[in-house]
């Protein structure tokens, strides 16, 4: 089914996606290439199902996907086996989260949530249309929150999370409440379902990304590609992992260092 036995799990904003346009136009001969190649690229995102159900359809991307920092993975039907679309949740849902942050909110800790904003507070907030924003807030397991307190007190907000067996991961725009799972659990389930299912390839994956968040998928992936952006430094790799960092940040690095990984696969 597919040529080189590498899989890429990238992440959409500032690393596919411009972080201002979430323009991904810059990309398309790299792209082509991984189609023509057909391999797999699975998009890994803090976004929410229905945004990334929209991304795939105008890439014409046909792979599996990881939603909401890896709240959920989504394997369209028949595609490692005969069968209906799958979907599998990592993590506890978004009404038990909410739940504990407005029992943190009455004890003081000030921030602002999607579920306490309208599609217009979201769009203003993410440079989203009206539609795109509301796509944003249909969430099935996190929630983006905008902190407004002191960093002392977010560092306490943090402790309660973990205390009421969640976390807060800090994204490109937003910290992200969630429960105890991250985009390399997803990751490392679906790389299982490539090894299973076609168990006579030695596969090898990729990981792109550009923020702390991405951070564990980077490092449980074969060889990790950080993209050029702010949140760059502040992504920690173990020592003597296998790294890539671009030159440019978005689309036109990641375009740049996919063609320069496959042209190196193919010179191999």
């Amino acid at each position: 089914m597919f040529g080189p036995a590498l899989i890429l799990f990238s992440d959409l904003d500032g690393t596919l996606l411009d972080h201002d346009t979430y323009d991904w136009s810059p990309a398309q001969p790299a792209l082509k290439q991984l189609a023509a190649l057909e391999v797999p690229l699975v998009l890994t995102s803090s976004k929410t199902r229905a945004e990334m159900e929209a991304l795939r359809r105008a890439m014409g991307n046909h792979h599996p996907f990881i939603m909401e920092n890896g709240a959920a993975t989504v394997i369209p039907k028949d595609y490692f086996e005969t069968g209906p679309e799958q979907v599998t949740c990592l993590g506890a849902g978004r009404v038990d989260i909410l739940t504990h942050l407005r029992r943190l909110r009455g004890q003081g800790f000030r921030f602002t949530g999607f579920a306490d904003m309208t599609d217009a507070d979201v769009a203003t907030h993410t440079g989203l249309d009206l539609d795109g924003a509301g796509k944003a807030r249909d969430r099935v397991a996190t929630e983006p929150l905008l902190w407004q307190g002191s960093e002392a007190d977010l560092a306490a907000f943090r402790q309660a999370l973990e205390a009421a067996g969640l976390q807060l991961l800090a994204g490109g725009r937003f910290l992200h409440a969630m429960g105890q799972f991250d985009k390399a659990d997803a990751m490392a389930q679906l790389t299982q379902r490539y090894r299973t299912r076609w168990p006579g390839r030695s596969w090898q994956t990729v990981a792109l990304g550009d923020s702390p968040n991405d951070q564990a998928m980077l490092a449980g992936a074969d060889l990790a590609v950080v993209m050029a952006g702010p949140g760059a430094n502040r992504i920690t790799l173990p020592p003597g992992h296998r790294v890539i960092r671009s030159q440019q940040p978005g689309p036109l690095g990641w375009n740049q260092c996919v063609l320069d990984i496959l042209k190196s696969y193919d010179d191999h």
